[in-house]
């Protein structure tokens, strides 16, 4: 397989508009609606995203959330998704209705699903409700993840997952016990976008991520974002009070800009 691994320090020169990428609007065709649904008698409720004015079948990407849960953010970019011609799914990891108070709680809900067998079930059964959509073309799929979720579509990768479209992670988890195994199954494209000094991800599981792909010739894409911390892409990241989360202007947009390219080359 070709050897398409790159490490870039990303150096983004467009001029920045003031308001986040995740505050950007969308056309007043693109609809929200909840999704409820079970899985192993647990009830949980996603949040699908189209575009009304669009007819026919689209390609469609899964979003998985943050640590936080299933918020207003998640949906937000559900319908960026959307704007942008696709079919957006969020999916709920934590169950109907639970959304972590702070960051102690969201460290609990995440780590009561960190092993992978764990996460990887509920993204499968998220992948086929997405797919089922009737606007959906269940070839063309892709998936998108921030933070923990970010951790989820990796994961999905390494699993040997086969989507068209790819997956993209935003400052996501990058120790993935899979990783060493999985490293040689990925067969969906990968973009990483990374703050470059987000002290939530060790330096030792950065290199060791992209010694792993490296060597694996995986078709992986690392994009370090130099000066970014944790949750860069996430207005108000720094009002939790966390050190070493903040929203980071620059990483954002290129971050961004990154992945409505990397979407449309590879669902051409």
């Amino acid at each position: 397989m070709k050897q398409l691994i790159s490490v870039l320090v990303f150096a983004f020169a467009m001029q920045c508009a003031s308001v986040p990428t995740a505050k950007l609007p969308v056309k007043s065709t693109v609809t929200g609606t909840a999704v409820e649904y079970k899985l192993d008698g647990k009830t949980y409720e996603g949040f699908l995203a189209t575009d009304t004015s669009v007819t026919g079948k689209r390609p469609g990407i899964l979003v998985i959330h943050e640590w936080w849960g299933l918020n207003d953010y998640p949906k937000q970019r559900a319908k960026q998704l959307a704007d942008l011609g696709y079919v957006a799914f969020v999916m709920d990891v934590y169950g109907k209705g639970i959304i972590a108070k702070d960051h102690v709680e969201a460290g609990k809900l995440s780590g009561a699903n960190g092993d992978p067998k764990i996460i990887l079930k509920k993204i499968y059964k998220a992948l086929e409700i997405l797919k089922s959509n009737p606007n959906v073309d269940g070839n063309k799929i892709g998936a998108i993840g921030y933070c923990f979720g970010g951790g989820g579509v990796i994961e999905l990768a390494l699993d040997g997952a086969d989507l068209k479209g790819g997956v993209v992670s935003f400052h996501g988890m990058l120790g993935s016990k899979n990783l060493t195994a999985g490293a040689k199954k990925i067969k969906s494209k990968v973009l990483v976008h990374h703050g470059a000094d987000d002290p939530f991800i060790p330096k030792t599981a950065v290199d060791t991520f992209i010694k792993t792909v490296t060597e694996a010739k995986a078709p992986v894409t690392f994009i370090s974002h130099p000066g970014a911390v944790h949750g860069f892409t996430r207005p108000g990241s720094e009002d939790h009070g966390l050190p070493g989360l903040a929203y980071n202007e620059k990483a954002d947009y290129a971050s961004f800009e990154s992945m409505k390219d990397f979407f449309a080359a590879n669902f051409k």
